[in-house]
């Protein structure tokens, strides 16, 4: 559909609702339910890094709640098996014939907790249906439902009991992020006794609403030079001397979506570099296999980034007009 001004106002407004909604659960953390709703609607997948008690799970939950579709939650554990994850055929003797029965994947938000606990097996199990929103399981392929997304949680793997996820499951999350502790004020209004322990957080949107911002998104103009800044960008971290692996082109088509969507939440119909800087880390860093010294020495992948966007220059406002 043509993008017309008033569905840019729209958008905006609905985003903003969006975002007010999930907070009621996650205090003080704007920016990251502002990243964790642009996820969902650039049609990704959010993974949410941090130590444990900081709100991992209350965010993922209360984004899965504000969508009025369907929502599973999977504790990740040791023993996890990929049939848990996918569903399994089970035989009917009655009927003399095998019946599938779904398994939580098969929902519009999925909620993967401390998802690098399980087995790196049981991992993979989230590979096919994270890129290609389909399952298969005993040669027949079954679609899931659009907007699907996958929320997972993780603690740092220097934790005990925890595995690495795999590179070719963190290069399927649209973004990384953490939450850190709350600020003291937000601290205070969580310890507060009139606050309920389990916030309730309404349903707020219907599955067509998160569709057609979507579709939106896909409209709006991205200049011919922002696209190639992109690139310079994901190239510059190929090239960096303390990455052994940089971004895949993977990397640079998610970041190109999640600046569309950026962009038409913040009332725009045009991708401008300001949106490529503020999601490059979110989007690219956990992308990023660091050199084992670089490691040694403290580099982050997030530095990297850092210096990447130091080193690349974006386009001048000038040659966008």
């Amino acid at each position: 559909m043509a993008l017309t001004s008033e569905h840019t106002v729209w958008f905006e407004s609905t985003f903003r609702k969006l975002v007010e909604n999930v907070e009621r659960a996650v205090v003080g953390k704007r920016h990251v339910v502002e990243l964790a709703v642009t996820a969902m609607i650039s049609e990704g997948h959010l993974l949410l890094e941090d130590v444990p008690g900081t709100g991992k799970t209350s965010l993922a939950r209360a984004l899965a709640e504000t969508v009025r579709g369907t929502s599973s939650r999977l504790q990740f554990t040791p023993d996890l098996l990929p049939g848990d994850v996918t569903g399994i055929s089970v035989f009917d003797q009655a009927r003399g014939v095998f019946e599938f029965h779904h398994g939580p994947v098969f929902a519009n938000v999925v909620l993967a907790d401390e998802v690098n606990r399980a087995s790196p097996k049981t991992q993979s199990a989230l590979l096919e249906v994270m890129e290609e929103r389909q399952v298969t399981v005993d040669g027949v392929t079954r679609p899931v439902e659009a907007p699907f997304m996958v929320v997972a949680t993780q603690n740092p793997i220097e934790q005990a009991g925890t595995y690495s996820l795999p590179e070719a499951q963190l290069d399927r999350f649209l973004m990384r992020t953490s939450l850190g502790y709350p600020d003291h004020a937000s601290a205070m209004r969580i310890l507060d006794p009139a606050r309920a322990t389990r916030v309730e957080v309404p349903a707020i949107a219907e599955l067509d609403a998160i569709r057609t911002m979507t579709s939106l998104t896909h409209e709006v103009e991205q200049h011919a030079l922002i696209s190639d800044y992109i690139l310079r960008l994901v190239d510059a971290t190929r090239s960096a001397t303390q990455v052994r692996l940089g971004a895949s082109v993977r990397g640079a088509l998610a970041l190109a979506r999640a600046c569309r969507s950026w962009a038409l939440a913040h009332g725009r119909a045009y991708v401008l570099p300001d949106d490529v800087k503020s999601l490059a880390e979110v989007v690219l860093a956990h992308r990023l296999i660091l050199d084992p010294e670089a490691e040694f020495d403290g580099v982050t992948q997030g530095a990297v980034i850092g210096q990447v966007l130091l080193d690349v220059a974006p386009p001048s406002p000038r040659d966008l007009t």
